[in-house]
């Protein structure tokens, strides 16, 4: 079958015909590639149209697409057995490698994707500090949880939700929102409601408003605050742990959190996450703590293996970080450059290997109100140019770009050339 047919008939039997909105390419005007396999940093639609890849599944795939070592530890671990629902070797094999490799993360919970992890890591900070409420930022994506729901960035952003219908708004009075890189409105919160203030969570860099990173001052404050309130410090590293840094935002940044949780990379592709931090906090998990917390696929062997080759590659070549940086490096100057040959008002935000194109007049984008003023419109223009011309990019303005070891320069050059031809 064709792009186009598949597409179609999965409408059928799939809302929107697709398992996650962003993939629909609603008001885009086209139907979204329907991939066939990916290999390195390229990926093969149905129709046999080859595409450079810089989403890479939205963030996991470092190595690329079918790196040989993470494939041939998945194979070898499947012919043992695919899920067992009891303790393996292997589930202690990576959370013993995180928990040595990775500062500030005495104990770690695996559960199956970021959304559980962040979830997780709130209700933990609630049964620790016996506290209800949690503070997030405007524009900070931690998963579809309902009480995570509001000014979520990326997907309620593209489909123009406030929020989510099917949200009491009991669970939303628990939820405190701040705005990103402004201590201000974050001191307000504390003053109102410092002693009910369970935890604050944060993306150290945000990744679904567009890439915006924290500023270092106002990490470093909020850190203090919420050591000066007693309420725990969670650093939401879904997207830039094992990506930014092997030992994520936090080691460039210099901050300590107390629950770290992470997604994406440590899986190697796999559904995946997990929750971490320090070993008296992490004790209050069940079965040793009354914070209840269960997974039936929780540390799956095949996912463990996936997630334990690829962390230690990374580990044991942090020349892999130079290249991929080294490769970002390169885009953002090329497209700064050709914006300023076409006139584009474009604004580029990097942190590391993550980056987004902002099609925006304001000179800056450091915040929620900052990104949401970029133009849409122009976006899905260069947007469908590039997919014609063999790029495959977030067909969201509100999304990030990732960069992988599987890249190189000349990946890089034909970006620049389609975009130059823009």
């Amino acid at each position: 079958m064709r792009n186009a047919d598949i597409f179609e008939e999965s409408k059928k039997y799939m809302p929107g015909g697709v398992n996650s909105p962003v993939r629909a390419y609603k008001g885009l005007d086209i139907d979204p590639p329907v991939i066939a396999r990916g290999e390195g940093a390229y990926l093969t639609d149905e129709d046999g149209k080859v595409y450079t890849d810089y989403v890479g599944a939205w963030g996991p795939m470092i190595l690329g697409h079918a790196d040989r070592d993470v494939v041939e530890a998945m194979i070898e671990t499947t012919k043992k057995g695919i899920a067992f629902g009891s303790p393996t070797e292997l589930e202690l094999r990576l959370s013993r490698h995180i928990c040595q490799t990775v500062d500030n993360v005495d104990m770690i919970r695996m559960v199956n994707s970021g959304t559980e992890a962040t979830m997780s890591a709130s209700r933990l900070a609630r049964g620790y500090t016996g506290r209800s409420k949690i503070v997030k930022f405007g524009g900070c994506y931690h998963g579809h949880f309902d009480g995570f729901l509001i000014s979520a960035g990326s997907g309620v952003m593209t489909e123009g939700i406030p929020g989510s219908e099917g949200v009491p708004e009991e669970i939303i009075r628990n939820t405190l929102l701040a705005d990103y890189n402004d201590i201000e409105s974050v001191k307000s919160l504390f003053e109102k409601h410092g002693e009910d203030i369970a935890g604050v969570i944060i993306e150290p860099v945000a990744g679904n408003m567009g890439v915006v990173p924290a500023k270092p001052e106002f990490l470093e404050e909020l850190d203090k605050l919420c050591k000066r309130h007693g309420a725990l410090h969670i650093f939401d590293e879904v997207m830039t742990g094992f990506r930014v840094a092997y030992k994520g935002a936090q080691s460039l940044y210099g901050i300590a959190p107390d629950i770290t949780t992470f997604a994406k990379v440590m899986g190697g592709g796999l559904p995946s996450g997990a929750y971490g931090g320090r070993r008296d906090i992490m004790e209050k998990l069940s079965p040793l703590g009354g914070v209840y917390q269960a997974g039936t696929m929780s540390g799956n062997p095949i996912v463990m293996a996936a997630g334990y080759a690829t962390l230690k590659k990374l580990h044991e070549n942090p020349n892999i970080y130079d290249h991929i940086e080294r490769l970002a490096e390169k885009m953002e100057s090329g497209v700064l450059e050709i914006a300023k040959e076409k006139g584009l008002p474009v604004v580029v935000n990097r942190f590391k290997s993550m980056m987004t194109i902002f099609y925006n007049q304001g000179g800056k984008v450091e915040s929620y109100e900052d990104a949401k003023a970029s133009d849409t419109e122009l976006y899905s223009k260069v947007f469908k140019h590039m997919t014609a011309s063999g790029v495959y990019m977030s067909p969201s303005q509100f999304e990030a770009m990732f960069f992988s070891a599987a890249h190189t320069e000349s990946d890089i050059d034909r970006f620049l050339e389609a975009l130059r031809q823009f």
